[in-house]
């Protein structure tokens, strides 16, 4: 079974948000970069699949060269290879250039599932998997937290507002794992040893031979803002006689929670 796992390299959601110059993106310069949080249920997913039917798991980001990192930490873990499609401004690229590219390469290697998170901490629209299942008229499972995988077919389980709803099909599909679905494994030193050994296919996006009017972005950023500062606290001194009933007043009149 070939499983292919699409990964992306984000910042990190404990660097403190700064604002570039023009006003319209967050200024990343000196932001430390992780593997999406997501994406590592879904390497996850893909790794304990293999070691239960065998076959290989290749995963596959696209961005500029530090995204490298974020493949060999996923080789660690266990995978087996990993293509990165290197181009510099595709971290200003929107879900659909981003989704058409994944496609291409998914097109190539026909595996039998292809894994994602369910979204990118960032941006966190969560549509390129959607793109590149419609682009390989492929079904989509989205935010699965449990799959099944036998006989070339699937059976996999999403939570929905007070239910799981559980879906039925055949491989080759599209999921998208959420929280829950597993616990990632660490990469142990073995591993870590073993990555550095391991292949990571660069190739540039020229290569793909895509039109051009694919990549073109639907989407543009205007303006991004810091949300507003929040007021002070207010802290009631007295007897409960007194605070009791300004707190109900504050409460109702000013914070409108009751």
């Amino acid at each position: 079974m070939k499983i292919v796992v699409c990964v992306n390299y984000v910042p990190d959601t404990a660097i403190k948000v700064k604002l570039a110059a023009d006003g319209k993106a967050v200024d990343l310069a000196d932001a430390a970069y992780v593997v999406n949080p997501y994406d590592e249920f879904a390497v996850e997913a893909a790794l304990q699949i293999k070691e239960k039917v065998g076959g290989e798991v290749i995963v596959v980001s696209a961005g500029p060269e530090k995204a490298n990192t974020g493949l060999r930490t996923c080789l660690a873990m266990g995978a087996d290879s990993a293509i990165l499609v290197k181009e510099d401004s595709i971290e200003k690229a929107d879900a659909f250039a981003i989704g058409s590219i994944l496609a291409q390469i998914c097109a190539e290697l026909k595996p039998d599932i292809i894994f994602f998170g369910k979204n990118s901490i960032g941006v966190d629209d969560g549509q390129v998997p959607a793109v590149v299942a419609d682009q390989l008229d492929l079904p989509q499972v989205s935010v699965v937290v449990k799959l099944e995988i036998q006989d070339g077919k699937f059976r996999a389980e999403r939570e929905i507002e007070g239910a799981r709803e559980v879906i039925e099909g055949s491989l080759p599909a599209v999921f998208t794992a959420q929280k829950g679905l597993n616990t990632p494994r660490y990469a142990s030193l073995k591993g870590i040893m073993a990555a550095k050994k391991k292949q990571i296919e660069s190739r540039p996006l020229s290569a793909l031979g895509l039109p051009a009017e694919s990549l073109l972005p639907r989407l543009s950023w205007e303006q991004v803002m810091l949300p507003p500062s929040r007021p002070p606290g207010k802290i009631l001194t007295g007897d409960a006689a007194q605070t009791v009933p300004e707190l109900v007043r504050l409460l109702h009149d000013e914070a409108k929670v009751i």
